[in-house]
């Protein structure tokens, strides 16, 4: 995308409007028009940087995916930092990604809501998008190596499920008896998600009278499957 004339503040200015204005419409309803109209700019204005509004989208995603990584990764940092176990630093970066979804609902929706119909999200967005699995996978590849993981009670994968891109981005398939660890830290990775989006679309607050203890608790329930033990009651660091 060619942005020649226009600077950091341009487009920091239009994409902050697009991100008020996906507070009060989905993203399918996003358009151009309307990020003009928010952030008080032209049409013109804005399609000088985002000619499409494909573009925008992408844009926005990946700023989320980066925040909400770079989120993670500060709250993992802080925990080697003091020392933590790596069931510790499990919970503090799965509490910071929680914190970010409720502090952004809006990009949180738009990671992790429906589907944008007719948009195609491109590779652009594939190396931000990587971040947040990223730091799971250190700390389940960190537990391993320093033998904080219990062995599983059977393998339950005869053949391996994964494609080289989840191989790669683990650092390799381990030996028995973890060597299914890859495909449960991908259940680990999917239950937060699903967690997160349960929590910030109002789906466990008639359910439990503490949901912030519950995603503690559901976070640990989750790494038992990974064999990690999640010490609940502490407080994260980061």
């Amino acid at each position: 995308m060619d942005v020649s004339g226009a600077t950091a503040a341009d487009a920091t200015a239009v994409k902050g409007a697009a991100r008020q204005l996906l507070a009060k419409v989905s993203a399918a309803g996003l358009t151009l028009e309307g990020v003009a109209d928010e952030g008080g700019l032209t049409v013109a204005q804005v399609r000088d940087l985002f000619p499409h509004r494909d573009e925008l989208l992408t844009a926005l995603l990946i700023d989320a995916y980066n925040e909400s990584g770079a989120a993670m990764e500060h709250a993992d940092q802080g925990a080697v930092a003091a020392g933590a176990s790596a069931g510790a630093r499990l919970l503090a970066v799965t509490r910071a990604l929680r914190a970010w979804s409720f502090a952004n609902a809006a990009e949180f929706t738009l990671v992790y809501g429906s589907p944008v119909p007719g948009y195609h999200a491109p590779q652009d967005t594939v190396p931000p998008a990587s971040r947040t699995p990223a730091v799971l996978a250190g700390i389940v590849r960190a537990a391993l190596e320093a033998g904080e993981l219990t062995p599983p009670k059977r393998q339950l994968t005869k053949d391996s499920l994964l494609l080289p891109e989840a191989v790669q981005l683990f650092g390799g398939v381990p030996g028995a008896p973890f060597a299914d660890v890859v495909e449960r830290g991908i259940v680990l990775w999917s239950s937060l998600v699903g967690l997160l989006v349960f929590q910030v679309f109002s789906r466990t607050h008639d359910s439990v009278r503490d949901e912030s203890a519950f995603f503690d608790f559901a976070i640990a329930v989750a790494a038992e499957g990974i064999g990690l033990e999640v010490p609940l009651g502490e407080t994260a660091t980061g």
